[in-house]
């Protein structure tokens, strides 16, 4: 009900319509003309951009492919790279590249500057013929089968491994069944950016979060056999309505401007879907009943999972204005774990927390410092000091001493996995 939302009560909307001679809103209909064809309110242009040339742009290969996902390996900038590879586990819930964006703003192209071997998962867009697919299939045949693959083609034995978000959740657990076995870990250390494994309180999302509401997502779904990317995104502009939804109302059919053509926002509404059986697991194991946390409550391979298995050194990234994942949530990992705990947080929200490139002429600022066996967020933030700059440099100096000495630069692919098709690959394309 802000008047700023009705064309008689915003005032730049009554002045920008007399200086135009009309011209505004008539600019402004046929704006929501074109939004009601593609029956959404845009938040950018669709065409400023292109996957592969303007964003996701860092040079690689495909190494390989299943059904769940393609891997990429970037190629070198450095004659001498790192012997421990980094692999990270991008979120499912939107596409890889928001750590391939473009350059100058790209995480992958930093690591790979900073003489990093770096692979990143792109995940499947699924359809109906992934309906089945769950935890246990992004786990073993997406990340596992992909530290296997990384393994042979770079011949190191030890891995460090990130996971952004749900990604980051996925890699907690994956590290906690591996914990359980008796084999060798191959992941010798480890990186979460914004992520939860505690949903006790798991920010605006938990409005969304009840029994009726995740039957009635369920059953939505059973006729599909995913969760369309359109109803997710709407879902989570419903949580910031004001920034995410009335901002644009506003701007394109009362101002007449063309939405901006910003990277960021041609990211977020580049949507994916979800398989049915892994989002109803997600929202009834995690964010319903918060099972993760409860020791041995998740069994996979008849295994349970126990966080507090987990010795690997651990590097946590949260940042100040996440509504998704709380950074005083993120921060609940730290006395979960047994082992080493280094935490960051970020100024920034889920997103721009992340894309924070070093930057001389940049206003950012972060907290930085050991957290570990640490269960007060409050007391840590307090005891830590707040430095300038961006967290990558940190982060970078932290993975140099984690990822061993060097060795010669590694191309992409091997003998038993050779390059498929050039970065970004395929799925990152499929709508």
């Amino acid at each position: 009900m802000s008047p700023s939302n009705f064309f008689w009560t915003n005032p730049q909307a009554l002045r920008d319509f007399f200086m135009s001679g009309g011209h505004s809103l008539r600019e402004g209909f046929m704006l929501w003309l074109k939004d009601m064809e593609q029956n959404a309110v845009r938040m950018v242009d669709q065409n400023a951009f292109q996957v592969g040339k303007d964003l996701a742009a860092t040079p690689g290969d495909v190494v390989f492919r299943n059904e769940m996902l393609e891997l990429i390996q970037y190629a070198p900038k450095t004659k001498k790279v790192h012997a421990v590879p980094i692999f990270i586990i991008s979120p499912w819930i939107n596409k890889y590249y928001i750590l391939d964006l473009a350059p100058g703003k790209s995480l992958v192209e930093y690591l790979v500057s900073k003489g990093f071997t770096v692979f990143i998962t792109s995940w499947k867009n699924p359809g109906r013929e992934l309906r089945d697919a769950n935890f246990d299939d992004y786990m073993f045949k997406g990340a596992l089968t992909a530290i296997e693959v990384i393994q042979e083609i770079t011949g190191s034995k030890k891995i460090h491994a990130g996971g952004y978000c749900i990604g980051g959740t996925l890699l907690s657990m994956l590290l906690a069944w591996l914990n359980r076995g008796r084999g060798a870990n191959p992941i010798s250390s480890w990186t979460l950016f914004t992520t939860l494994v505690d949903f006790k309180h798991p920010g605006d999302i938990e409005v969304f979060i009840d029994e009726a509401s995740i039957e009635w997502l369920e059953t939505k779904m059973s006729a599909t056999g995913y969760l369309d990317g359109d109803d997710m995104g709407m879902s989570f502009r419903m949580l910031r309505p004001n920034s995410l939804i009335w901002r644009y109302v506003v701007n394109s059919y009362m101002y007449g401007q063309e939405p901006p053509p910003l990277d960021v926002l041609f990211w977020n509404t580049d949507v994916t879907r979800l398989p049915a059986q892994m989002h109803s697991y997600y929202l009834r194991e995690m964010y319903l009943e918060n099972n993760l946390v409860k020791p041995d409550k998740l069994k996979f391979r008849r295994r349970g999972l126990d966080l507090g298995r987990i010795k690997q050194p651990l590097y946590v990234v949260g940042t100040e204005q996440d509504h998704i994942a709380p950074w005083k949530e993120t921060f609940k990992i730290a006395g979960l774990v047994k082992g080493p705990v280094r935490y960051t947080l970020a100024t920034s929200g889920h997103i721009l927390g992340i894309i924070n490139p070093p930057n001389p002429k940049s206003k950012r600022r972060y907290w930085c410092g050991d957290a570990t066996a640490q269960k007060d967020a409050d007391k840590w933030q307090a005891e830590t000091t707040k430095g300038p700059g961006s967290w990558w440099d940190d982060w970078s100096a932290w993975l140099a001493g984690k990822c061993g000495a060097k060795v010669d630069a590694r191309q992409p692919g091997s003998k038993k996995y050779p390059a498929l098709v050039p970065a970004p690959g395929t799925y990152v394309l499929e709508k």
